[in-house]
Formats: structure tokens, sequence, C-alpha cells
């Protein structure tokens, strides 16, 4: 299982939860941030559907593969 790791930072006028080097909308206040980002640690847990999925890396290449609704990732915040 994968491990995800949420940091709160400083961001475009407020606070963000940030993902390795992406950024989330901009929060009025660090306990907004901090609670969206719970929330979507706690969101990402749900198991879903085996699908398809489509995204761009890193290169920017296109990929196709299956991503298996029970393969979720464990998360956590800081920050």
């Amino acid at each position: 299982m994968a491990k995800i790791h949420y940091k709160i930072v400083q961001h475009d006028g407020g606070w963000a939860y940030k993902l390795n080097d992406v950024f989330s909308e901009p929060f009025a206040t660090h306990d907004a941030a901090f609670a969206a980002a719970k929330r979507v640690v706690t969101e990402q847990h749900i198991p879903g559907d085996t699908t398809q999925i489509e995204y761009q890396d890193a290169d920017g290449v296109w990929r196709t593969e299956v991503a298996e609704g029970d393969d979720r990732p464990d998360g956590d915040v800081s920050g």
C-alpha cells in the first residue's frame, strides 16, 4: 500500500495542503487547510471500483493503466 504525506504550507496569500510539488487551492486559515487535507486523506482511503485510468507522467507522456479499487493509499497530514 502506498503511503502519501500532505503538508500544510503558506501559499497564494493563504494556506494550502501540498503533495510533493502540487498545491491545493488556497484556504483562508491554517485550520481550514488542515481540515480539508484530512478530509482528502479519509476520502482517498475509501475503496472504489476497479477501473482504467489515464494520466500524464512527469515527462508529459500519457499513460493508461488499471487502478484496483481496493488498492488505496494510506495518508497523513503534517504542518
